[in-house]
């Protein structure tokens, strides 16, 4: 039996010093020379993505939307399947954000876990705790919930004060790292955190010290990575910084994987000289 995600996390980020996930997030109009606007190159763009960067990872993040927008679902069940393969220990989170109750619930927990094989899955909390039970039931499996996202547009509600005095997004961490985790399966919770907003992050840290913390937003979306591992990095609480663009289309040339690979190690490197000592 697989290694449960937490156990993948801590094995990966160990064996690779590493805090950095690559999101997949393959647009064809990017790809390089005759692959260029050519959908069913979508696996090979990946798989060579993957083959230059899996020494640096301690993830991978394939967004699902990429994938269904081009008919290339079945791309997207290859390339997690490969991953496995080529990667063997580095989980794969499906990005695909789902919220829904019930019965719904139940067909998007096993399209993630079954059909695609993702070792955590990134959900929606805001139809409260019966929206993510229904993921619980599949052991050891990542549930990573939005809790303070990295666009300006997040706090629109995020940031909107309780009656108690307590902000959304602080509830979300607090029912994560508390009440949520002691349901079945609920020591795999984890939140997103975005890197756009490091005190935020520092907050979320402190209501849920032993969460794993996904933090997109450094690269493109200009999240600043060392305020970003001082903010979120505890020996007890893993953080899993992503970054896409910035890795994926680092070349538009032929060299756009060994590109890649020069990017993974840089940011791998500065992440690792921000992790605080002692």
């Amino acid at each position: 039996m697989a290694a449960d995600f937490r156990t993948q996390l801590a094995a990966a980020q160990a064996a690779q010093a590493s805090m950095l996930c690559v999101g997949l997030d393959p647009e064809p109009a990017k790809f390089p020379g005759a692959w260029a606007g050519d959908r069913s190159k979508i696996f090979d763009f990946c798989a060579a993505i993957v083959a230059a960067t899996k020494d640096t990872v301690c993830a991978y993040k394939p967004q699902i939307a990429y994938f269904a927008a081009q008919r290339a679902e079945d791309q997207l069940e290859r390339l997690i399947s490969h991953i496995h393969d080529a990667a063997p220990g580095v989980p794969v989170i499906l990005d695909a954000k789902r919220g829904d109750i019930g019965a719904t619930a139940e067909q998007y927990a096993s399209e993630a876990f079954e059909r695609y094989r993702a070792d955590a899955v990134t959900l929606s909390p805001f139809m409260g705790l019966d929206s993510i039970e229904p993921y619980m039931r599949h052991s050891g499996k990542g549930l990573i919930l939005l809790c303070r996202t990295s666009n300006p547009g997040g706090s629109d509600l995020q940031a909107q004060m309780l009656l108690d005095g307590e902000l959304l997004y602080e509830r979300i961490a607090r029912l994560a790292a508390g009440e949520w985790s002691t349901r079945r399966g609920g020591g795999q919770l984890g939140l997103v955190v975005g890197a756009t907003y490091p005190a935020e992050v520092a907050r979320v840290r402190a209501l849920a010290p032993t969460l794993p913390l996904l933090i997109p937003g450094i690269g493109a979306q200009g999240g600043d990575a060392v305020a970003t591992v001082r903010a979120g990095w505890r020996s007890s609480g893993p953080i899993i910084v992503s970054s896409s663009r910035a890795v994926l289309y680092a070349s538009a040339g032929a060299d756009y994987a060994s590109a890649a690979r020069q990017v993974a190690l840089a940011t791998r490197a500065q992440l690792q000289q921000a992790q605080p000592t002692g």
